[in-house]
């Protein structure tokens, strides 16, 4: 679905971005991925390769745009083109809003809001210059519902979610899809790690009664960025089988 396509995934080195990582090479792509350190990168790459697959990794700071610009442009100067962007990078926090610092609060709206508008603004010139391309964001179902506590990363989400219908506005011209994906809950490490007498409570209340596998939200990303999508722009898609919380 994918084959001759040059993609980037941030935040690539495991959960739901290691899995399309993985999805994308699976179905033809060249895939660079993101991560946050050199050690992080390598394990990542390490993995693919002994699963038969082959991968690029980089490590630049996405907070640092002009870190960003140079690694983009030296992977446009390698392929030729950079067709596909997945800005998956992310990290998430809890507890109420009094025990949330302002620096923890800045930390969260770094990496998941000015990163997806550094490593966008850095791509956008590269895809306009082929005439087009795909950018896909990752959101979350509590970027429409909120959650209990850890404002924090719905608050990014729903900024993710406004910066994808605008983009996608600002970009249809040029022939780029901007679109998100908002998964549900999904069994990540850290959801996997949680005792059955946490998990069980969550299957009751999604309607399909299971919780996410990685491969569902990467099965997402792989149909938005391919052809099939091609007449799709400015989408948040849910992935959550109708869970509502």
């Amino acid at each position: 679905m994918l084959k001759g396509k040059v993609a980037v995934v941030t935040g690539g080195t495991r959960g739901i971005g290691f899995e399309t990582v993985k999805t994308f090479c699976e179905n033809g792509a060249k895939v660079i991925l993101f991560g946050s350190r050199k050690e992080t990168v390598d394990k990542a790459l390490s993995s693919l390769k002994d699963s038969n697959m082959e991968a690029e990794g980089y490590f630049p700071n996405l907070n640092d745009y002009k870190e960003v610009e140079s690694t983009m442009q030296e992977i446009k100067e390698k392929y030729g083109h950079i067709d596909i962007l997945v800005n998956n990078a992310g990290i998430s926090q809890k507890g109420p809003i009094e025990e949330l610092s302002t620096e923890d609060f800045e930390k969260i709206i770094n990496l998941n809001v000015n990163a997806v508008f550094n490593v966008s603004k850095a791509v956008t010139p590269i895809m306009k210059e082929q005439k087009g391309g795909v950018i896909l964001n990752t959101s979350s179902m509590v970027s429409r519902y909120g959650q209990p506590s850890g404002i924090g990363y719905p608050t990014s989400k729903f900024a993710v979610n406004g910066f994808t219908l605008s983009l996608a506005r600002e970009l249809a011209p040029f022939n780029i899809r901007v679109n998100a994906v908002a998964p549900g809950i999904t069994k990540t490490d850290m959801v996997a790690a949680l005792p059955e007498a946490m998990i069980e409570p969550l299957i009751q209340s999604i309607p399909l009664g299971r919780i996410g596998e990685t491969r569902d939200i990467a099965n997402a990303f792989l149909f938005l960025a391919s052809d099939l999508a091609d007449y799709i722009t400015g989408v948040v898609l849910s992935v959550d089988g109708l869970a509502r919380c």
